[in-house]
């Protein structure tokens, strides 16, 4: 059965977009990293908010474009309540979060189902279907905008550390979601 990994680049002060979803504050803090790009092999299938389906992509325009700088391609799964009326290639909207992870863990196989979005990530962790947590901390501060989590009154969330290495433009944590 397939894995499910939120994996995200973060602020020092915890958000993963700029207000409104600002992502251009990204560009700067992209380049080689050997943990992210050696993850992204390792991912069956993409399962995505709404908002991050339809946001702002910092590589937009150029050959890096989609999901991991473009290196990445595959099954989409989408949570929304949003269902556009045209079909799009290679995605699947779905409104329900747990018809949406059995698609998901059905096209990835024993692949990783990589969460990308701070709403469906809580909705998953929330739900106890999250294992695992990957984040590049970026060596900025945004001071607002949207959090990698936001749980307001939330019950504590145990992980366990199991790796962190670096990089000149990020610091990566790998966590598994204890339960």
């Amino acid at each position: 059965m397939a894995t499910m990994l939120y994996s995200a680049t973060m602020s020092l002060d915890g958000f993963i977009a700029g207000p409104g979803g600002d992502m251009s504050w990204l560009t700067e803090y992209l380049g080689p990293n050997p943990d992210a790009d050696g993850l992204v092999g390792d991912i069956g299938a993409l399962l995505v908010g709404n908002r991050t389906f339809r946001g702002d992509d910092p590589n937009r325009g150029t050959p890096k474009e989609g999901a991991f700088g473009g290196a990445w391609s595959g099954p989409q799964i989408v949570l929304t309540h949003d269902v556009p009326a045209a079909p799009v290639p290679g995605v699947t909207f779905v409104t329900d979060l747990g018809a949406a992870v059995e698609a998901a863990r059905a096209a990835a196989g024993d692949r990783y189902v990589n969460v990308l979005g701070a709403d469906v990530a809580a909705q998953c962790l929330d739900a106890g279907l999250l294992d695992e947590i990957f984040v590049c901390v970026a060596p900025v501060m945004l001071g607002d905008g949207v959090r990698l989590f936001s749980r307001p009154a939330g019950a504590r969330v145990r992980l366990e550390r199991t790796c962190v290495s670096h990089v000149p433009h990020a610091t990566n944590i790998r966590l598994r979601v204890l339960r």
